[in-house]
């Protein structure tokens, strides 16, 4: 499935992009200011604006009003406008440079959205291997980046074999003390530097956070 951006601008704008969309390697979905700002499909990658629709005082509170999604900016000679945007390239547009750069931008968006993670008050950064909460943070393992997001996303605890088969695979060097051992370390380090004694909860029906 492509990528799909939404397209705000003049009608210029919207009829040159509609002369070379076939040519792209992404979709474009063409909407007026009343719906695009209100989308919040998660199948959009981002918003992208002619800048000339921003010299509309309407138009430019709406575009400074979204929050839900990341803004390309067609910035033409003489914008002065405080328009928001992510990010932004400049007009008038060559067609391979365009093309590569909208899917650049895509591309290191994804990276970015699949390398935080928010639990709770808490944020993970893969990258990093950090967890963290206000201006503290503490260093985690992979695997214990694996446990977190397998406990967030499930919507009932998980046993102790439910987490050996799912994060282990129940391979050989796996002995019975091996999620409990994580677990506990997990725990306690986040224990000691946040206070926090109640990250992972564990019942009688399995562990969960």
């Amino acid at each position: 499935m492509k990528n799909i951006l939404l397209v705000f601008g003049t009608k210029n704008f919207n009829n040159s992009l509609n002369e070379i969309k076939e040519y792209l390697d992404f979709s474009l979905n063409f909407f007026n200011a009343d719906t695009v700002f209100n989308n919040k499909n998660s199948t959009i990658n981002a918003l992208l604006i002619d800048s000339e629709a921003c010299n509309d005082s309407k138009n430019l509170n709406l575009i400074n009003s979204v929050k839900n999604k990341p803004i390309i900016l067609i910035e033409k000679a003489g914008f002065t406008q405080k328009c928001n945007y992510t990010d932004k390239i400049i007009s008038p547009l060559i067609l391979l440079d365009f093309n590569a750069k909208i899917l650049n931008f895509i591309s290191s968006r994804k990276f970015i959205q699949n390398s935080f993670l928010k639990i709770k008050d808490y944020s993970i950064d893969k990258n990093e291997k950090r967890l963290k909460k206000d201006n503290l943070s503490i260093t985690v393992t992979e695997r214990e980046i694996q446990l977190i997001e397998l406990l967030f996303n499930e919507k009932k605890p998980i046993s102790k074999n439910g987490l050996l088969k799912k994060i282990w695979k129940y391979s050989e060097d796996v002995d019975t003390h091996t999620v409990e051992t994580h677990i506990y370390r997990l725990r306690k380090k986040i224990l000691n530097n946040f206070n926090d004694e109640n990250f992972i909860i564990n019942t009688k029906a399995g562990y969960s956070i």
